[in-house]
């Protein structure tokens, strides 16, 4: 058991706009952990990579494994960059730990895809890399995700008693009997953005400024509250796949209508799906993070209909706590310490997920 372990934790997410690196100390002596970041950035893709991240799941089996390697190898540059620029001594980095960028999500056919080398970003870095931390436990019959909640409770539990990440999609975690329950909500920023990019020519809407200016369209509203996904219990998560196959084309039934009405029917139905949750579970206290947490329209919107309490923590905490929390991941593989937990995924059991490519 080592006290102390020094990580790098990478995060790509389903936005696909950069990546989110955070070198993280972990103190193994206390309770809680005791963790601190001591650097952390996002660097941003360029646009060709961004579109061939995009891209990903239409290739020939032979790009797609070429993709695999090129991804290792950006990773591994930036965690270089990230390494000079912030003049860390490599031999103080016990591993990197990389999430991967996912391309398939299919545990209901056995197998779940994180593209991105563990073995390159090793060799161009020369530090030992844990990536792949979600098939074990696909191949114990269980989600591969969320991943998130075992951090939450272990480094962030005196803050609050549920979690939200507002990411691509909106995720959220909490304890019922003792056992942590997490899954996916509803969508959280990729409809959003879509809307931005399509109607309003934004990348993201700042502060959630335009879906302010905006009316709800109450059929539309009522159609994405009247999903199936909705009614399903939990363990559940969301992909692409879903917004695409049962999400998107509600939207495209409102195609002509304006922009801002667009949002802000999102926002609501985003709001109502949220709270509604948290006040079902009889929940308290909820902290947010991801980039949907600086969107101050929605947050709004979701303390309108919650009756608990909202907690919006520092910025590098909204913006690093999955690479803050992937780190740990690796941290808890390293300790030979359960970092999968199977109330969440529905595996047969806690498992150490994760594979190690050692560089030497």
């Amino acid at each position: 058991m080592h006290h102390k372990l020094s990580i790098i934790g990478l995060m790509s997410g389903t936005s696909l706009d950069g990546l989110d690196i955070a070198f993280v100390d972990f103190k193994y002596n206390s309770e809680p952990i005791e963790f601190e970041v001591l650097q952390s950035e996002t660097i941003p893709y360029s646009s060709d990579f961004m579109d061939e991240l995009k891209n990903s799941t239409n290739l020939s089996v032979t790009d797609f494994l070429k993709l695999d390697k090129k991804i290792g190898k950006v990773f591994g540059e930036y965690v270089n960059h990230f390494i000079e620029k912030y003049k860390i001594d490599k031999k103080q980095v016990d591993a990197i730990t990389s999430h991967g960028q996912t391309t398939f999500h299919q545990p209901e056919n056995g197998f779940t895809s994180q593209i991105g080398c563990g073995t390159t970003i090793a060799i161009t870095t020369g530090i030992p890399v844990i990536n792949d931390f979600r098939t074990k436990d696909v191949v114990l019959g269980g989600q591969g995700a969320p991943l998130v909640p075992i951090g939450d409770f272990n480094l962030f539990n005196q803050f609050a008693e549920s979690f939200l990440n507002l990411g691509g999609i909106a995720n959220i975690s909490y304890k019922k009997d003792e056992k942590i329950i997490a899954f996916d909500i509803c969508p959280a920023n990729l409809p959003l953005n879509l809307i931005c990019k399509k109607k309003l020519n934004l990348i993201y809407d700042p502060n959630g400024e335009n879906a302010r200016k905006g009316k709800i369209i109450p059929e539309l509203l009522n159609q994405l509250n009247n999903l199936d996904f909705y009614k399903l219990q939990p363990p559940k998560s969301l992909g692409t796949e879903w917004l695409n196959s049962d999400f998107y084309p509600i939207l495209e039934e409102f195609k002509t209508s304006n922009g801002t009405d667009l949002l802000a029917t999102i926002i609501e139905h985003e709001a109502i799906q949220i709270s509604s949750t948290l006040n079902e579970n009889n929940l308290e206290s909820l902290y947010i993070t991801g980039g949907g947490a600086k969107n101050s329209f929605l947050i709004e919107r979701i303390q309108s209909y919650f009756k608990g309490e909202v907690i919006i923590p520092n910025s590098t905490i909204i913006n690093f706590k999955e690479a803050i929390i992937f780190a740990f991941l690796g941290a808890q593989y390293l300790q030979k310490l359960p970092n999968t937990v199977a109330s969440v995924t529905g595996a047969r059991r806690d498992c150490i997920g994760g594979v190690l490519h050692i560089p030497d």
